[in-house]
């Protein structure tokens, strides 16, 4: 198995086990955030099982088209709506989810159906398949609002938080900065996704969906800690 593709298997399993832990929390005690980062953390394994199919086994029009979609538009994204919900609250939460329904249907519908600009190659991660931002309003310039967009929203709503719990849990504070470094490390990929470097882009996605489960384990671990402190108090 070629380096890439023995990445990519590991960051689909990452992906997938971060999943199942997101929906088996959410399972546990429903709560908006944790639907958002559950539904976003399963595209981003989606994603990456698509990849490692077309790495493994080469590339159809079907793959690319669902690595495009969940992998580079969608998302981080609803990483973020995670995070709306969580830090800046319901309201905040339910206005982002709103406008995030109309941007998702528009890039299902253009991700799905616009023709592509050049065939798709035997090998590696293929570039500039869809037409560029240049000639119109299409899935590329859909992943730069959502990447864009999206990881300003997670690195800027972390940041905040790591402010509020500086002198509060700085548990709370180390885990906004290894969330704010897996965004960094798939905003990252990007680059080695737009010129095909398949191995980095695959590493890319490693490193950040680890340390984002990082940072999410630390939070609910720092969380669970404060409610027990507080029933302690309580009693």
């Amino acid at each position: 198995m070629a380096v890439d593709t023995a990445l990519a298997f590991l960051a689909s399993l990452v992906a997938t086990g971060f999943s199942i832990d997101l929906w088996l929390d959410w399972r546990r005690r429903p709560r908006p955030h944790v639907a958002a980062y559950a539904t976003g953390m399963t595209m981003f394994a989606v994603a990456s099982w698509a990849l490692w199919t077309a790495l493994a086994f080469g590339w159809t029009e079907p793959a690319y088209r669902v690595f495009f979609l969940f992998g580079a538009i969608l998302n981080i994204p609803y990483l973020a709506l995670g995070s709306m919900f969580l830090v800046a609250g319901r309201r905040a939460g339910h206005i982002m989810f709103i406008a995030l329904g109309a941007f998702s249907a528009i890039a299902v519908t253009l991700t799905l159906t616009v023709p592509f600009a050049q065939p798709l190659p035997a090998s590696g991660i293929p570039h500039e398949i869809f037409p560029p931002i240049t000639e119109g309003f299409g899935p590329r310039l859909l992943a730069a609002i959502g990447g864009g967009v999206g990881a300003t929203i997670l690195i800027v709503l972390a940041v905040m938080s790591a402010i509020k719990f500086w002198k509060r849990d700085r548990r709370l504070v180390w885990a906004n900065v290894l969330i704010v470094a897996g965004t960094l490390a798939a905003s990252t990929g990007g680059t080695s996704l737009a010129i095909g470097e398949a191995a980095a882009f695959a590493l890319s996605l490693l490193v950040a969906v680890i340390l984002i489960w990082l940072g999410y384990r630390t939070a609910s671990g720092s969380r669970r800690s404060q409610g027990s402190q507080a029933s302690n108090l309580a009693s």
